[in-house]
């Protein structure tokens, strides 16, 4: 006789909230995640990326504005709940922020600054996660390398537009406006 086979079921908003206030929670492919927060070397280059970014994307400091800059941002987009380090959406698109705690409209560029527990995740599922969403452009950032690879959205799939290393120069989709270089990120 075959033994019972186990269902497992699709994770739930639910499961987010109940997730340890230390975690972060989200849901890619019905499974739910948990992460640790992250360790200092992805904390600095997550702070220094929206440092770089929010004064003249978002306040039209020294940049043409036009964006809404945050940083870890919840997105409920289709069946996944994804949390990415840094996202922002054109206020043409989104003109005011929601009054939900979380985002229900795809942004228009997505940061995943990559170590070693999130890798496969921000790689796989989350990466599909937003192609399928139509985000724009995806920035992966890897402190370990001191890599920033930049991505655009065309017909549905990744096109990879340049890969930055060290201290070179950062004027890249959608963001080409600036130029600033990508060891800023780094914490030395």
């Amino acid at each position: 006789m075959n033994a019972p086979r186990a269902t497992l079921r699709s994770a739930t908003y639910q499961d987010v909230l109940d997730a340890p206030p230390h975690m972060v929670a989200e849901i890619v492919g019905g499974r739910l995640s948990l992460q640790p927060r992250p360790a200092p070397r992805h904390a600095r280059a997550h702070s220094a990326m929206l440092g770089r970014l929010a004064g003249p994307f978002d306040f039209g400091e020294g940049g043409p504005g036009g964006w809404w800059i945050l940083t870890e941002p919840e997105l409920h987009l289709g069946p996944d709940v994804l949390v990415p380090d840094v996202a922002g959406w054109r206020r043409e698109r989104m003109p005011a922020l929601p009054e939900t705690a979380w985002f229900d409209l795809a942004p228009d560029w997505a940061c995943e600054v990559l170590s070693p527990s999130t890798r496969r995740l921000d790689l796989g599922g989350k990466r599909d996660a937003y192609a399928r969403e139509g985000v724009g452009h995806l920035w992966l950032v890897d402190p370990l390398a001191r890599t920033l690879e930049a991505f655009e959205l065309r017909g549905g799939a990744w096109t990879l537009l340049a890969t930055r290393t060290g201290d070179d120069a950062v004027r890249l989709p959608p963001f080409e406006d600036l130029d600033w270089p990508l060891s800023a990120l780094w914490a030395d």
